[in-house]
C-alpha cells in the first residue's frame, strides 16, 4: 500500500531523478547538502522520529482524542455559543477544498466567488451593527476589540496621552486581550461599570458592552454620548444575534461596532477560529484594520470585486501601521454569511426570539422558584444569585451533561442558544432545585431598545430559500474561483501546498467541534493532550524549549514574541531596550509587529545578493549597543537563499544584549534539516497554515504558534481562563481563547503523525529541489534574481521582470493576469522586490504540474518577445488584454486570434475560465462601495 508520504510528496522517486539531475546534482541528498549550509545542519534525532503512521491509525488516534472530551451542552456563553450549522453549509464550504484550499484573493479576477460572499459578510454586518461599513473578518472578538482601541487612538488625532475607557461588562478575555496589547504600546486604560456612567471628563475612547458579560442589556446612549462630550469616539462590543431584536449601535451614535460571528453557523471550535468583525461610522473607512471587499469595474464596464484601499494594510505602512493584521479568517465568515444567506431576516429574527424564549423561560422559572437574578433586562443570558451555592449548581448541571458558567461563589451565569431545548430548560431549572414547570416565560428585552429597522434586505439574503437554491447559489460562486482543487498556486512565501483529506475530517469529529473553550479542564482531556503533543512536537522540529499554540495568526505569533523578548529584557531591568532590527527585505507584519509591541524600528540594508549587509548589522548594533533589544530576520531570507551569514548574525546581536526573532514563514525549507532554535534563534513563529498544512481558506484561519528558548518561557502568552491554572498569571492574552484557533489543530497534527520526521525532512528536500527545477528551466527566459551556493535557491526563487518591462513596455501585473488564460494562480507579485515574480512550487506539486507550470511560462516570455519585436501590437496583445473572459467571444474584438487569446499552448477543454475582466484597481478606491450592490447594477452594465 502507498504510504501518506508518497502520496503527499507530487513527484514520484523517477521524477525525483530526474529533476535532480537537470538541476545537476546526483541526488537529492547531495543537493540539500549544497543548498544549506553545514554550519546551520541539525546534527540531532528529533523525537518526532518516533511517529509516523498510516491514516486509519492516526484517525482512529484522533477519533478517540475527540472522544475523550465532554462537549455536552454549553450553556456558559462569554461569546461562545452551540449553534445549527446547515448541513448544506458544513459539507460546501468547510468540507470543501475550493473554498478551504483557495488563498487571499489579491488576484481578484480569478476570486470573484469568494469576494461576493465576502461583500454579503459586510453587508450583513453593517446591517446588524447599523454601521455603513464593515471590514471582511477579525480574527475574534477580543482582539477586534484591541484593533478598535488602536483605531479610536490614531482617529483622534492630537489625543495621543488621553486614555481608552474599557467597560468592566465586557468578557473577561476580550478586557485581558486589549489590556495585553494596551500595555504594549503604552496605552493607558481606565476600567470602569459603564452602566453607571462614563467616569472621567476626557477620553480618546470607550469600549462599551451590549450586552454585558453577565447577559444584561444596558442603554448605551448615555455614555455614547458622553464619550463625544469627552472628545473621544465610542466603541460598542456586541452579540450579532441580539443585534437581530436590539437596536444598533449605529443607531445610537456608535462610532465603531466590534463582534464576533461565531454564532452564526461556525462551531466553538474550544475556542476558534471564528470571524470576528468590525464596523465603523461614516469618515472611519481608512483607519479599518484588515481586508475591505469593495465593488469597482472591469475593462468591460461590467461591476467586480476586488480588495479595497490596500494602503491601510501592514503590508504598505509598515512600521507605520498600527494593526499587523494579515490572515484574517475569511472561510468563517464565508460560512457566517452563508448562514445569513440561508436563514434570511426572517429566519434569524426566529432564532433570536426562540433562543430568548428559552432564557426568558429559565428566568421566570428561577424567580418562581425564589432565586434572585441580577438584571431584568437580557436577550440570551442570566446571572443567578445563589449564595454560597454556585459551585453544587454546576455540578449538578454538569452531572445532566450541562455546562454552566460559575462567576464566584454566589453567582451561576446561564446562556441560552439556537440549540437550547425545552429538555435543556428543564435540566437547568432542575439543577438549581426549582420546580422546573413553575414560572411564566414573557419577554426581557426593553422596550426602548427593540430594533424597529428592517435588515438583511438586498436579494441575495431572500433568494436561497430551498437546499436547491442555496446548494447552487454556493456552487456557482466556488466554480468562480481558483484554488487548488484547479491546479498549482505558485506563491512565494506562502507555501500553498496539499491539505489532505485526512488531515481535514477529524476537525468535523463532535468532540473537537462542539466543545466550548471555558469547559472544565476534564471535560477537554482528550484536546489538551493532542495540544500538549502538538506542541511538544514543534518545539522539537524547531529546536526550542517550548511554544505556545495561542497566538490565532502569524501576525500574532510574531507580536507574542516580541512581547516575549520585551518582558525578559524588563524582566532583567533593561527597560530601555526597544530597538528592534529589521532587514529591509522583511515581511510587512514585521515592522507593525515591532511597533505593536512598544518598539522602535531601525532598518538594516540588504547587501546587492539580497543577504543582510552584516557591515551594516555591526554598525546599527554599535550605534543601539545600549537601547537592542532584538533582531527580526527571516531564514531562509525573503529573498529565497539560504544565508550563510546567519549564524554570524545572531552572534554579533547577542553580544550587544539583544534577541534573535526568526520569522517561521520560510520554515518549509528547514523542517529536518536545520533547526532555528540550535542555530542562534531565541524565538520564533511557526505559520501553520504554511508549512503544517492548515489550508489558508481564502486568506483565513491560520495558526502562528510562538516557539522560544528556555529563557523566554517565563513570557509566553498566558490567559485568565486558562485550563492549567499555571499559566492564567503573566504576560497576557494574544487572542481571545486560551488555545486561539483550537479547532483546526487536528489537522497539523494528524499531517505531523502521517508524515513523521523523514516523511517532513523528504517534504523539505523536495520543496528545495522543485523550486531549483523551476529556477533551472526559467533562468535563460527570466533572471533569477538571487541565489546561494552553487547557483541554488532555497524553497523559492524570485524572478526578475524588469529588463522585460523596460524592453517590452509589459508589466509584472500583465504576466500574472496572462498566468490566467494558461490555467494558473499569478505568483507572488513585487515581493520582496518591485517587478519580480516569486515563485513557491512546495513539494506537493508533481513534475506535470510543474512542467506545465514552466511551459506557460515559456509560452508567456515569446509573447512578450513578439511586443518587443514589434511583431504583435504594442496596446492590442494577448498580455496587456489578460485574463480573456468567455463573454469576449461573443464579440472578438482583438487583432490576435481567438485561440491565441483563450486558448494559449497548453490549455485543455476544461479550462479555466475567469468570470470577469481586468479589473480597474483605481475605480474601485475612488468610488468606495463596500456592500452588496443592487442587482440594476449587474443589469444595467
Amino acid at each position: 500500500m502507498t504510504s501518506f508520504v508518497d502520496r503527499h510528496i507530487g513527484p514520484r522517486p523517477a521524477d525525483i531523478e530526474a529533476m535532480v539531475s537537470r538541476v545537476g546534482f546526483d541526488s537529492l541528498d547531495a543537493l540539500m547538502a549544497a543548498a544549506v549550509p553545514a554550519g546551520i545542519r541539525t546534527q540531532q534525532a528529533t523525537a518526532v522520529a518516533r511517529i509516523g503512521q498510516g491514516e486509519h491509525e492516526v484517525l482512529g488516534r484522533l477519533r478517540e482524542l475527540s472522544e475523550r472530551n465532554t462537549p455536552g451542552v454549553a450553556m456558559i456563553g462569554t461569546g461562545y455559543h452551540p449553534t445549527l450549522t446547515p448541513p448544506v453549509i458544513r459539507r460546501n464550504v468547510l468540507e470543501d477544498p475550493s473554498w478551504y484550499t483557495a488563498y487571499t484573493p489579491y488576484q481578484p479576477e480569478i476570486s470573484q466567488g469568494r469576494l461576493e460572499a465576502l461583500l454579503n459578510y459586510q453587508t450583513l454586518i453593517g446591517d446588524l451593527t447599523g454601521l455603513p461599513t464593515a471590514n471582511s473578518s477579525l480574527l475574534d472578538e477580543g482582539t477586534a476589540a484591541a484593533e478598535a482601541m488602536t483605531l479610536v487612538r490614531r482617529a483622534v488625532r492630537g489625543r495621543e496621552s488621553a486614555p481608552v475607557v474599557v467597560d468592566t461588562g465586557l468578557h473577561p478575555q476580550t478586557i485581558a486581550v486589549v489590556a495585553t496589547r494596551a500595555e504594549a504600546m503604552g496605552i493607558e486604560l481606565v476600567h470602569a461599570d459603564l452602566s453607571n456612567g462614563l467616569p472621567v471628563d476626557d477620553c480618546a475612547g470607550t469600549i462599551i458592552a451590549y450586552p454585558r458579560t453577565d447577559g444584561a442589556i444596558v442603554d448605551p446612549r448615555a455614555v455614547i454620548e458622553a464619550t463625544h462630550a469627552a472628545n473621544g469616539l465610542a466603541v460598542v462590543v456586541s452579540d450579532p444575534l441580539a443585534l437581530v431584536l436590539l437596536s444598533s449601535p449605529g443607531s445610537m451614535g456608535a462610532d465603531v461596532a466590534v463582534g464576533s460571528a461565531q454564532r452564526f453557523g461556525v462551531p466553538m471550535f474550544y475556542g476558534g477560529p471564528h470571524a470576528g468583525f468590525m464596523a465603523v461610522r461614516a469618515g472611519l473607512e481608512r483607519h479599518l484594520p484588515g481586508r475591505l471587499v469593495g465593488v469597482s469595474v472591469d475593462a468591460a464596464g461590467r461591476p467586480a470585486y476586488r480588495l479595497a484601499l490596500q494602503t491601510r494594510e501592514q503590508h504598505i505602512r509598515r512600521e507605520k501601521a498600527t494593526s499587523n493584521i494579515c490572515t484574517a479568517q475569511v472561510l468563517l465568515a464565508v460560512a457566517a454569511s452563508m448562514y445569513a444567506v440561508y436563514h434570511g431576516a426572517e429566519g434569524l429574527r426566529e432564532i433570536a426570539a426562540r433562543t430568548h424564549g428559552h432564557a426568558a423561560t429559565i428566568a421566570g422559572g428561577l424567580r418562581a422558584g425564589g432565586v434572585e437574578l441580577t438584571a431584568d433586562a437580557y436577550f440570551d443570558t442570566i446571572t443567578a444569585r445563589v449564595p454560597g451555592r454556585a459551585a453544587d449548581v454546576v455540578a449538578a448541571a454538569r452531572a445532566a451533561g450541562i455546562h454552566l458558567r460559575p462567576l464566584d461563589a454566589d453567582h451561576v451565569g446561564v446562556s441560552t442558544s439556537e440549540a437550547t431545548t425545552s429538555e435543556h430548560v428543564i435540566a437547568v431549572l432542575t439543577a438549581f432545585g426549582v420546580d422546573a414547570q413553575a414560572g411564566t416565560p414573557g419577554s426581557a428585552l426593553p422596550t426602548a431598545l427593540l430594533r424597529t429597522d428592517a435588515i438583511l434586505t438586498h436579494p441575495v439574503f431572500t433568494e436561497h430559500r430551498s437546499e436547491t437554491q442555496m446548494l447552487r447559489y454556493l456552487k456557482k460562486l466556488s466554480d468562480r474561483d481558483y484554488a487548488l482543487d484547479r491546479g498549482m498556486i505558485p506563491l512565494g512565501s506562502c507555501t500553498m501546498k496539499l491539505n489532505a483529506t485526512a488531515e481535514m475530517e477529524p476537525i468535523s469529529y463532535p468532540g473537537f467541534a462542539e466543545l466550548h473553550p471555558f469547559v472544565p479542564a476534564e471535560d477537554a482531556i482528550g484536546f489538551i493532550e493532542l495540544i500538549d503533543l502538538l506542541e511538544g512536537w514543534l518545539a522539537d522540529l524547531t529546536g526550542y524549549a517550548q511554544v505556545s499554540i495561542q497566538p490565532n495568526a502569524g501576525s500574532q505569533g510574531e507580536l507574542a514574541g516580541l512581547l516575549a523578548i520585551r518582558g525578559y529584557h524588563r524582566s532583567r531591568g533593561d527597560v530601555d531596550r526597544t530597538i528592534c532590527l529589521i532587514p529591509s527585505s522583511a515581511h510587512g507584519t514585521n515592522a507593525a509587529s515591532a511597533v505593536m509591541a512598544g518598539m522602535k524600528v531601525v532598518v538594516v540594508s540588504s547587501t546587492d545578493d539580497g543577504e543582510v549587509d552584516l557591515d551594516d548589522l555591526r554598525a546599527k548594533c554599535e550605534k543601539h549597543a545600549d537601547e537592542l533589544a532584538a533582531i527580526m530576520v527571516t531564514y531562509p531570507s525573503t529573498h529565497g537563499v539560504y544565508e550563510h551569514g546567519i549564524t554570524e548574525l545572531c552572534d554579533v546581536v547577542h553580544a550587544h544584549g539583544g534577541q534573535v526573532y526568526v520569522d517561521g514563514a520560510n520554515l518549509n525549507a528547514l523542517v529536518g534539516h536545520a533547526r532555528p532554535g540550535e542555530f542562534g534563534g531565541d524565538v520564533s513563529h511557526l505559520n501553520l497554515h504554511k508549512t503544517f498544512c492548515i489550508p489558508h481558506g481564502g486568506g483565513g484561519p491560520g495558526v502562528g504558534p510562538v516557539a522560544v528558548g528556555e529563557h523566554l518561557a517565563p513570557f509566553l502568552p498566558t490567559h485568565p481562563l486558562h485550563p492549567d491554572a499555571g499559566r492564567r498569571e503573566g504576560l497576557g492574552p494574544i487572542s481571545a481563547a486560551p488555545y486561539g484557533s483550537a479547532g483546526i489543530l487536528p489537522i497539523p497534527f494528524a499531517y505531523i503523525a502521517l508524515m513523521g520526521a523523514d516523511g517532513l525532512t523528504q517534504a523539505t528536500s523536495v520543496a528545495v529541489l522543485s523550486a531549483n527545477y523551476v529556477a533551472k528551466r526559467l533562468e535563460e527566459a527570466y533572471p533569477v534574481l538571487y541565489s546561494g551556493d552553487h547557483g541554488l535557491v532555497a524553497h523559492e526563487c524570485i524572478l526578475d521582470l524588469r529588463p522585460l518591462t523596460k524592453a517590452a513596455g509589459l508589466t509584472v501585473d500583465d504576466i500574472a493576469k496572462r498566468l490566467v488564460d494558461y490555467g494558473f494562480h499569478a505568483p507572488t507579485m513585487s515581493f520582496p522586490v518591485a517587478g519580480t515574480l516569486m515563485i513557491e512550487p512546495t513539494e506537493s506539486e508533481d513534475l506535470a504540474e510543474l512542467d506545465r507550470f514552466c511551459d506557460a511560462m515559456l509560452a508567456i516570455r515569446a509573447e512578450i518577445d513578439q511586443v518587443a519585436n514589434g511583431d504583435v501590437d504594442a496596446q492590442d496583445n494577448p498580455l496587456v488584454n489578460a485574463p480573456h473572459t468567455a463573454r469576449e467571444l461573443l464579440e472578438w474584438k482583438h487583432a490576435y486570434s481567438v485561440a491565441e487569446g483563450v486558448f494559449p499552448a497548453g490549455t485543455t477543454d476544461d479550462k479555466y475560465w475567469p468570470p470577469v475582466a481586468r479589473i480597474d484597481q483605481a475605480y474601485g478606491d475612488r468610488n468606495l462601495a463596500c456592500t452588496c450592490p443592487p442587482l440594476e447594477a449587474f443589469a444595467e452594465a
